[in-house]
């Protein structure tokens, strides 16, 4: 399975993995599958951090690429192809950086490990 982790699920797995649905820690785990981390997520985690709203061991610049690392995380790059589907998903839901990963996870039919169930109505397949 090739899979996409939501932000939410990236920080979780890396600061309070206890919080990972057991669905998610077995999809993690399984070295058959193939785990991404969104340039997305990256810039959320880096723009939360500045804000105060995202407080990490280190800076975004040196913590994000080590727990991609530890985590044998693949990157997704942002394509132009998911930034026009994320303007034709339905406007079902606003918050750009679940657009922009849900149209991701779509254009490279990849399933989002998020507990958040918006994704799925924005057409993305989703794991929890």
């Amino acid at each position: 399975m090739t899979a996409l982790l939501d932000t939410c699920t990236f920080i979780w797995l890396a600061l309070e993995p206890a919080r990972l649905s057991a669905t998610a820690v077995s999809m993690i785990n399984d070295p058959g599958n193939d785990l991404f981390l969104s340039d997305v997520s990256v810039w959320e985690i880096v723009l939360k951090h500045a804000a105060g709203k995202l407080a990490l061991p280190e800076t975004p610049r040196l913590w994000v690429p080590s727990r991609r690392a530890f985590f044998r995380l693949q990157t997704l790059a942002v394509s132009e192809a998911a930034l026009f589907r994320s303007g034709e998903l339905p406007t079902i839901h606003a918050d750009p950086f679940d657009r922009l990963l849900a149209a991701q996870a779509i254009e490279a039919s990849l399933t989002v490990v998020t507990p958040d169930v918006p994704f799925e109505r924005l057409g993305a397949q989703r794991a929890w």
